[in-house]
Parts: structure tokens; C-alpha cells; sequence
């Protein structure tokens, strides 16, 4: 008798998940379309907490469906996918990752958004929520979801279905990721936004539905966002000297405000103007994050905000602008960085 294969695989890469794998599997059991149907596929970059131990616990409770852990010596993001996406057997692929919570209908969606629209890769729309209490998490999670800290990226800012140049995690057709060989394993980060770009020049479509919902838990301090942001700009960076015509102006801008600063700083020496070009650059942006603040901080009836939201944006754009550069540079000097 011929075994039948699951309706999707979902793919997690991890790496010392232990606080928040646990709802994630917890979510994925509660699928409205049966966890029968559905295999998980655990890709951990050898856990040295109780990431594994969570994992097993919940396997052996798991009433239906599978559940499997499987190495990736690698301990890196594109490497785990790739061995999770060896080790599935859907011809449904939805990429997770272990700091969400997909909604009940997450999959159903995803799946119906694939046979709808004929798309290689279907996403939907984040619920970014703190991980941790505070009010600097909380300033963090609301910045994250602004167009000042996410720009025009639809995901982020709740837009309209159709097609985009992204999306977070991702339901792909397995035919899809073999036509154009999976996940770049030398972009240590933006892997998604990488492969999704080759997806677009081979020929598909990328397609956002706000319908497919996900809770995603930002960073809970402002040092774990300026080193995320920092990873991410320094790999866009790198993935520039490969894909020029990737940059969107959503990206663009960081990187042009600091080269600004550094400009102006650098040209202060033998033109003392520039300072003043700087300071007015500097009063401008301000202005602009203190308006957007105190509009947020009206509206949600948050004092925190007023100052909360500036330095959460303030750490996003300087640390990614910053960090680009260093990538491009660094790509451009012909170095790699593991």
C-alpha cells in the first residue's frame, strides 16, 4: 500500500531555541487542516540548551503526523533549510522559524493561496509582538512594524495581497526551490529575500496574501537589535556584489544617510560648512522620528514611546546602514566572511 505524503512539510532551522520552539510546535499541532497531514522537520545546529529536549517532549505527544530532529553541523540558516528540505517529503514546503507562532489557518491559507494564485512561494503578514516585558521590548516590537523601521515591506506594514519581492518564511512549490537550487549557503543572512529574488528572474511569482497570519517575536533589547540589524546589513551588503539590481529604496536608504554622516564628517576637515549640512541633515531626521513617535505614542495612549521609538529606529538605520557598507567593501575586496 502506497504511503501518502503529507499535505506540506514545515521546515525549522534552529539553534538554542528552548524558550520559544515549544509554541511554535504547539501552534503547528493546532492546524486547522490536521496534524495528520503535516510532517515537521527540525533542522538544530547541535542545541547546547534544552532546545532538543523540548523537541522530544512534544514529538512524543504529538498525536498525529511526525515530528523529527535532524543535524545541522553547519549551525547556519541556509544550510539547516537545505537539510530540512532534503530530509521532507511534501511537494509543499513552509519554511517556519522558531521565534513564531503561526495562526490555526496558517497552512490552509498557505496552501490555498499556492493553488489559487499558481506562485512559487506564498507568505503573509507578521503580528511582530515583544519576546520579553519592558518597555523598551515593546518599543522595539512597535518599531519593527512601522514603515520608519520596515519601510514599504508589506509583511510588516499590513499591506495588500499581490505580488512583492519578499516575504517572511514562505510556502514553496518543491519544484520551485530544485529549478533554482535551494538556498544560497554562503548568504549567512537575508537567505529568504537572496532566494526569493532568484525565484522572480527564473520566472516566478512571490505572492503575499495578509490572510496567512504569523506572530513573530522581535528582539527584547536594544543590543540584540543593533547586532540583528547589523547581520542584516552587512549581508545585503555582500549580496549586492552578486545582485546589483536587488537594492530597493526601502534598503537604500540607511546606508545613504550614514554615508551622508561620514561625508559631511570627513569633508568638516577643510570645509567647515559641512557642518552645518550635517547638523541640518541630523535636525531633519530627528524631527522626523520625534513627529512619528509622538503620533504613535497619541494614538496607542504610550508615553514610553515618545522616546522608546526614536532610539529603537535610530539603532535599526545606523546599525544596518553602517553594516552594509562594511559588507559592500568587504565584497568588493574579494574577502570572505563565515
Amino acid at each position: 500500500m502506497a504511503v501518502m505524503k503529507p499535505k506540506a512539510s514545515i521546515l525549522v532551522p534552529c539553534y538554542n531555541e528552548a524558550e520559544t520552539i515549544g509554541w511554535l510546535l504547539q501552534a503547528v499541532a493546532g492546524q486547522d487542516v490536521g496534524a495528520a497531514d503535516l510532517e515537521v522537520v527540525i533542522s538544530d545546529g547541535l542545541s547546547t540548551d534544552a532546545t532538543r529536549r523540548v523537541v522530544e517532549d512534544l514529538a512524543r505527544s504529538w498525536s498525529a503526523g511526525s515530528v523529527r530532529i535532524i543535524d545541522n553541523p553547519a549551525r547556519t540558516i541556509p544550510a539547516a533549510l537545505n537539510r530540512a528540505i532534503a530530509a521532507s517529503t511534501s511537494d509543499v514546503l513552509v519554511r517556519l522559524d522558531a521565534h513564531s507562532i503561526p495562526a490555526p489557518d496558517y497552512v490552509r491559507r498557505c496552501l490555498e493561496a499556492l493553488a489559487a494564485t499558481g506562485a512559487a512561494n506564498v507568505g503573509g503578514a507578521w503580528q511582530i509582538r515583544p519576546l520579553g516585558p519592558g518597555a523598551m521590548a515593546e518599543a522595539i516590537a512597535r518599531a519593527a512594524s512601522h514603515p520608519l523601521g520596515a519601510g514599504d515591506a508589506r509583511y510588516r506594514i499590513q499591506g495588500r495581497a499581490g505580488a512583492v519581492d519578499t516575504v517572511p518564511f514562505g510556502a514553496f512549490r518543491r519544484e520551485w526551490l530544485a529549478r533554482v537550487g535551494g538556498y544560497d549557503e554562503s548568504m549567512l543572512a537575508n537567505e529568504d529575500y537572496e532566494l526569493n529574488y532568484r525565484i522572480r528572474r527564473a520566472g516566478g511569482t512571490v505572492w503575499f496574501d495578509p490572510g496567512i497570519r504569523s506572530t513573530y517575536f522581535a528582539r527584547r533589547s536594544l543590543r540584540e537589535l543593533a547586532r540583528q540589524y547589523a547581520r542584516y546589513g552587512y549581508w545585503k551588503g555582500r549580496m549586492l556584489r552578486r545582485h546589483p539590481a536587488s537594492l530597493r529604496w526601502r534598503q537604500a536608504l540607511p546606508a545613504l544617510f550614514v554615508a551622508a554622516t561620514v561625508l559631511a564628517l570627513a569633508a568638516a576637515w577643510w570645509w567647515p560648512p559641512a557642518v552645518w549640512v550635517l547638523g541640518i541633515q541630523w535636525a531633519a531626521y530627528l524631527l522626523v522620528l520625534l513627529a512619528a513617535s509622538l503620533a504613535q505614542a497619541i494614538r496607542s495612549r504610550a508615553a514610553f514611546l515618545i522616546l522608546g521609538l526614536p532610539v529603537a529606529w535610530g539603532t535599526m538605520h545606523l546599525a544596518w546602514g553602517s553594516a552594509f557598507w562594511w559588507g559592500l567593501l568587504e565584497g568588493l575586496g574579494g574577502r570572505n566572511r563565515s
